[in-house]
């Protein structure tokens, strides 16, 4: 029992040794993806072509609030003056805009969060192209980036080649 465990002990020790000796002839790389997400100008431009697509959609929603919330100012303004029919008819009113208010801002939330994943997904895409070939033609071993990394120093961030490479290849 006693050989057994100072075998398996040797062993450990060899391939620990045999790995730190790997190790040291790698060459490691880190990408932090949230200043890309920042810097690049691929996410600028998606954010502003997201933005002139859905800003007409925006200001209808805007407009809607605004003429239900004028409504609901009338009501609570001269709802005790009103005769009976007219008060319903406004209350009407009232739930019936409300009602497609929340039915169109939920059309818009859903489209927009579509559209943002498309632009997203193609970003990403873009982004891991251009890690991939930065890490082939610098010879990396290993690129990581922020959520499963620990530590990196400036000697392996190779973010900014990314972003640099990112601002050419628009």
């Amino acid at each position: 029992m006693k050989l057994m465990r100072k075998l398996f002990v040797a062993l450990v020790l060899a391939l620990s040794l045999s790995l730190a000796h790997a190790q040291s002839d790698m060459k490691i790389g880190f990408v932090s993806i949230a200043k890309i997400l920042n810097s690049a100008p691929q996410a600028d431009a998606a954010s502003k072509r997201l933005e002139r697509e859905f800003e007409p959609r925006q200001r209808g929603l805007v407009a809607a609030q605004n003429s239900l919330r004028r409504l609901e100012e009338r009501l609570a303004k001269d709802g005790a003056v009103m005769g009976d029919s007219q008060r319903r008819s406004l209350e009407s009113d009232i739930r019936n805009q409300a009602r497609e208010l929340k039915r169109t801002s939920d059309e818009f939330r859903e489209d927009f969060n579509l559209r943002r994943n498309e632009e997203l997904g193609r970003f990403q895409k873009q982004v891991l192209d251009v890690i991939n070939s930065v890490a082939r033609e610098e010879g990396f071993d290993l690129v990581v980036n922020d959520g499963a990394t620990l530590y990196a120093s400036s000697r392996v961030d190779v973010t900014d080649k990314v972003l640099r490479r990112l601002t050419t290849s628009r």
